[in-house]
């Protein structure tokens, strides 16, 4: 069975939930992949009005990575690969994307989420960005652009929680709802934006990535990240750090 369960609602607004609750959707290589060609897939289609990334189980969008998962290194690059692409993929789609913010929203989880346009928070989110607890160098290209430098710097340095309150205080939340409502909150979003026409939305969105190059920095992270693997201490995999 696979890890993303995907629908497709009839006013052209697709639905990704990552489903992987008794790991709270952490990203193992299986998940990345399927992510990465759902992802390939729709950014190729024209009928699409909005993306919302969400979860089968609201105690998680994404727990980060799986660093359970047995790899050897090269498996280890390989997956830091497929993180970086899942980045780039994120950034470059052409149509408006909403991430359900619920649960644990650590690491590579809230790099997806910071790689949408918008953002629903449940009253229930833990949203945590620790790179530099764990050494990795990541954060900085998608979380400077949405809260500013010195507040970026304040909660990567620390790594500590930031809640729903806070989360919004900071802009980085569209609309916020009780945990068990948040998708259903997003897909209101989504159906709002759905009802502009397509065209010009998308248009908006690659005038703000080329304002503010959020491709050049997403593509200068992945290098820094995908070279930490390669030659750092890695991210731990296998329940080890190799």
């Amino acid at each position: 069975m696979g890890a993303l369960t995907r629908e497709r609602l009839d006013d052209g607004i697709e639905v990704l939930r990552l489903d992987r609750p008794e790991v709270r959707n952490a990203m193992d290589t299986g998940l990345l992949v399927e992510l990465g060609a759902a992802l390939a897939e729709l950014a190729a289609d024209e009928t699409l009005r909005a993306l919302v990334i969400s979860t089968t189980n609201e105690r998680a969008l994404c727990a980060g990575a799986d660093v359970a998962e047995e790899l050897d290194a090269a498996g280890g690059v390989a997956r830091m690969e497929l993180f970086a692409a899942l980045y780039s993929a994120i950034e470059a789609f052409p149509a408006p994307t909403i991430a359900v913010c619920v649960g644990n929203v650590v690491g590579a989880g809230a790099e997806l989420a910071c790689g949408c346009d918008l953002r629903v928070g449940g009253d229930n989110l833990k949203l945590v960005f620790p790179g530099a607890r764990l050494g990795v160098p990541v954060g900085p290209a998608r979380l400077v652009p949405l809260v500013g430098l010195s507040k970026a710097r304040e909660l990567i340095f620390t790594g500590r929680v930031v809640g729903d309150d806070e989360a919004d205080a900071l802009g980085l939340l569209a609309r916020r709802a009780p945990a068990g409502e948040a998708e259903a909150a997003a897909l209101v979003l989504a159906g709002e934006l759905a009802a502009h026409p397509p065209q010009g939305l998308r248009h908006l969105k690659q005038l703000f990535r080329d304002y503010e190059d959020t491709a050049g920095r997403v593509a200068r992270e992945n290098g820094e990240i995908i070279e930490f693997q390669r030659t750092g201490g890695g991210l731990p995999y296998g329940g080890v750090r190799r």
